[in-house]
C-alpha cells in the first residue's frame, strides 16, 4: 500500500524543487539533507568498479552534498521532466546539468548527456514525507568531455581544477564496488519488491 498520495507527493516535489534553488543561489547544498531519512542511502556510479555511496542522512550532507559538490559552485542542475509513481512512492526526476561557464560566443558549457535521479519515499518518525534512498546517473563520459573544454578554454575555476587534480578514490564515500556499503540498485529494488517482469 502506498505511503503517500499523488498530492502529497506533488507537495514533497515541489519543495524539494524550491529548495533546490535556494542551494544554487547560495551555493550551499547541504540544507537538502534534511529531507532524507536519517538512515537513507544515496548513490551513484562512476565506473563498473568507483562508486559513490552515502549511508545515512550525516554522510548525505557532508558527502554527497558537500565534498562531491566541491569545485562546482555555479553549477545548477535543472529538472526538466519529472515522473511520479504514486503506487510504489518513487519519483524520477530528469535534470540536465549546467556549468554558469560561459564560453567564448556566450554560451553556457553543460554535460549534454541525460541525468537524473531516482528517489524512494517513505515517512520519517515525525509522519513527514521524506527520501528513503536516492540513485543518480549521468553520462560520464559527456562529463569528462565537458570538464576537459572547460579547462582547455582557461574558463575553469581554480577550485574546479583543483578537484580534478584528486585521486577521486581517496575522497570519502568512494568504493569499489566489492565494498559498498549498499546496493547499486536501491535496497528494495534488489531485494525484488518491484519486480515487473522475471528474468528468462
Amino acid at each position: 500500500m502506498a505511503v503517500a498520495t499523488r498530492a502529497e507527493l506533488d507537495e514533497l516535489w515541489a519543495r524539494w524543487l524550491d529548495a533546490n534553488r535556494v542551494a544554487e543561489r547560495d551555493r550551499d547544498w547541504a540544507p537538502l539533507a534534511d529531507y532524507y531519512a536519517a538512515d537513507a542511502s544515496y548513490g551513484w556510479m562512476y565506473t563498473p568498479d568507483e562508486h559513490f555511496m552515502a549511508i545515512g542522512r550525516d554522510e548525505i550532507r557532508d558527502y554527497a552534498l558537500g565534498t562531491e559538490m566541491t569545485g562546482l559552485d555555479g553549477w545548477h542542475y535543472d529538472y526538466v521532466a519529472t515522473v511520479m509513481d504514486d503506487v510504489n512512492d518513487m519519483i524520477v526526476g530528469f535534470w540536465k546539468q549546467r556549468s554558469g561557464i560561459l564560453d567564448d560566443d556566450g554560451e553556457e558549457y553543460q554535460i549534454t548527456g541525460i541525468g537524473g535521479s531516482w528517489f524512494g519515499i517513505g515517512r520519517d518518525d515525525h509522519g513527514a514525507l521524506c527520501f528513503t534512498w536516492q540513485r543518480d546517473w549521468f553520462d560520464l563520459g559527456s562529463v569528462a568531455h565537458t570538464f576537459l573544454e572547460i579547462v582547455q578554454a582557461g574558463k575553469a575555476p581554480q577550485a574546479m581544477r583543483d578537484r580534478m587534480s584528486q585521486n577521486s578514490m581517496d575522497q570519502p564515500g568512494h568504493y569499489r564496488r566489492a565494498d559498498l556499503p549498499s546496493t547499486i540498485w536501491p535496497p528494495p529494488v534488489e531485494a525484488g519488491e518491484f519486480v515487473t517482469q522475471e528474468a528468462r
